[in-house]
């Protein structure tokens, strides 16, 4: 994937989002695995001169997946009654197993493409049809059209202005790496915010992945 030749601030908020309207969902919490902690500070350093792009902090790494629903509009019940059936999903699947290395700078964020991306679309589809079950199938969030074009990846830096990308780009060209081999044994039920202009959660409960094919 190219590199694109300009950035924009990425705290826009989405339909439905506002401060203190949080929501639930099924994403990786990336900061426990050491060796992508390591890779994203040297990836970080590099980028420590650049003012208009804000640094996740590692407790804050993680790869989106899947949103269940907003905290109004999922009740608690609702939440105990998707548990089993998500848990369930999720032992049926094997565990991705993914490699990042190369940080690619988009339109709002750079981030690590986390490659193959079809063993996490079979997660994400496990997810949805957990959700789809216990729910109802019209409360599944996103469209089919939105997961088709569903691109794994690992934010590590978001824009916060308008900004020419290419500097951007030049700085991180310059890190020497390695990839980072990791096995995605577990996702977590989140609840997830940005409140503070950053991606946060308060909660986040995990499920083991691939358990009944390991």
């Amino acid at each position: 994937m190219a590199d694109a030749e300009r950035m924009r601030d990425h705290w826009w908020w989405r339909p439905g989002h506002r401060t203190g309207r949080h929501y639930h969902a099924c994403h990786f919490a990336m900061g426990r695995h050491r060796e992508l902690a390591g890779l994203v500070r040297t990836y970080q350093k590099a980028l420590e001169p650049f003012t208009g792009l804000d640094l996740i902090p590692l407790p804050w790494l993680h790869l989106t997946m899947q949103p269940v629903g907003f905290l109004d509009e999922v009740g608690a019940e609702e939440l105990r009654r998707l548990w089993p059936v998500l848990g369930q999903e999720l032992a049926a699947v094997p565990a991705p197993l993914v490699t990042l290395h190369r940080p690619v700078v988009r339109a709002e964020a750079i981030y690590l493409p986390a490659v193959p991306a079809e063993p996490i679309l079979a997660v994400r589809l496990a997810v949805r049809k957990a959700i789809g079950e216990v729910l109802g199938p019209q409360r599944v969030p996103e469209s089919a059209d939105q997961v088709a074009g569903f691109r794994p990846h690992v934010s590590i830096a978001y824009a916060n202005t308008g900004q020419d990308a290419r500097p951007v780009a030049a700085a991180l060209a310059t890190v020497v790496t390695e990839p980072v081999l990791i096995t995605l044994d577990q996702v977590e039920l989140m609840r997830f915010h940005r409140d503070n202009r950053m991606y946060e959660w308060r909660s986040a409960e995990p499920l083991p992945i691939g358990a009944a094919t390991g």
